[in-house]
């Protein structure tokens, strides 16, 4: 079982918010529903939930920080709790484990020699439209693969691992240590080959006995529809092969969404923004707005003010995990010209001579002052 602190990535002295911070992550990271084609989604989700459930209780953190894992068994009352190794808590067996690494004398059975591939990152740009509506990119990654050469075993061609002498091929070996208990025996790990029960006389040339090379792969990333800025995506298999049979780890993408000229997102909603000359704001008209999806007429009502919003229902992002897309936003921006020919200067002067519109509560307000200083 690995350490708590491991599993959820965090420093043996870290504080309950830096550990709540790192569990919602990672449950949020390998949530089954999530990864629904990761067949180890599952149980890293369950073995983040167990190490949360210890480290975000001060009385289980301090008892798994002074006994290991054997701390967490039980139902509390320290080391000595439950009397027997087949009750609750742990006995005196469990002490030895704990204080001893394993001494006592239990069977200990051959080391698995297949390990996990390593996973990998990469950074995939993609435009605003692409995030909205999903695209299908190819990218070029560097990854660890399989020997060909070998096949994965790591010995020369022609050659085979041949079982380790040391050990029996069964990857632990017993020692003995003095304590002021007596002597004990140890099961340990066989240090030839890293445990495996096997050694490897001559190496394959092209992998030196590591069953795996370097190589440039093309991988076809689907991205969804919907996602945002920053959001990963996690493809299973295309990681770092695993060593002697092991499975291959997964590749992470993390997206990030170029900035658009016209579009701005805010949730599922797009904003807009929708210039009016002077004349089509006071007097109305019908002007075609941009969408994701093409050019759309607006009706604009007479007397439209800088800040009014135009709903399109329907015209936004789609949501990622439900049916529907989200709602644009149009708001109106009033623009005043900044020069004038002879004939629109001329033309403004007289409609000033006639500027006696109702501007609301903005036009009323200088009035209402200068009735309450008595001028």
């Amino acid at each position: 079982m690995r350490d708590f602190y491991e599993v959820l990535g965090v420093e043996r002295g870290a504080d309950e918010a830096e550990i709540k911070k790192a569990y919602r992550r990672l449950a949020r990271e390998h949530h089954p529903d999530v990864n629904k084609h990761d067949e180890e989604a599952e149980t890293k989700f369950k073995e983040v939930g167990q190490a949360y459930d210890v480290l975000k209780d001060p009385e289980k953190r301090r008892m798994y920080d002074q006994f290991g894992h054997a701390g967490t068994r039980g139902g509390g009352g320290g080391p000595n709790a439950g009397g027997g190794s087949g009750g609750q808590g742990f006995g005196f067996e469990d002490i030895f484990d704990v204080f001893f690494d394993g001494f006592g004398g239990r069977p200990g059975g051959r080391r698995s020699a297949a390990e996990r591939g390593a996973d990998l990152g990469i950074r995939l740009d993609i435009t605003f439209k692409e995030a909205a509506f999903g695209v299908e990119k190819e990218v070029e990654i560097l990854r660890p693969l399989r020997c060909e050469e070998c096949e994965g075993v790591g010995a020369a061609k022609g050659t085979s691992p041949e079982t380790c002498p040391a050990c029996g091929g069964q990857g632990v070996v017993n020692a003995q240590q003095s304590t002021i208990f007596g002597t004990f025996s140890r099961v340990a790990a066989c240090s030839n080959w890293g445990g495996t029960g096997e050694i490897i006389k001559k190496t394959c040339p092209k992998c030196h006995g590591e069953g795996r090379q370097t190589k440039k792969e093309k991988v076809k990333v689907k991205v969804p529809a919907g996602v945002t800025d920053e959001m990963r995506l996690k493809i299973g298999g295309y990681g770092g092969a695993g060593k002697r049979g092991g499975p291959a780890g997964s590749l992470m993408v993390d997206i990030q969404v170029r900035p658009d000229k016209v579009f701005e997102r805010h949730g599922n909603d797009v904003f807009v923004s929708m210039p009016l000359s002077f004349s089509q704001a006071a007097l109305g008209a019908e002007i075609d707005v941009q969408t994701l999806v093409g050019a759309e007429t607006i009706n604009v009502p007479p007397g439209t003010q800088t800040g009014e919003s135009f709903k399109l229902k329907g015209q936004g992002i789609p949501y990622i995990n439900r049916r529907g897309r989200g709602d644009q936003l149009v708001e109106a921006v009033v623009k005043t010209p900044r020069s004038l020919n002879v004939e629109q200067r001329a033309l403004l002067e007289q409609l000033a001579d006639h500027d006696n519109f109702d501007y609301d509560e903005h036009h009323g307000l200088f009035d209402k002052i200068k009735e309450a200083f008595g001028k």
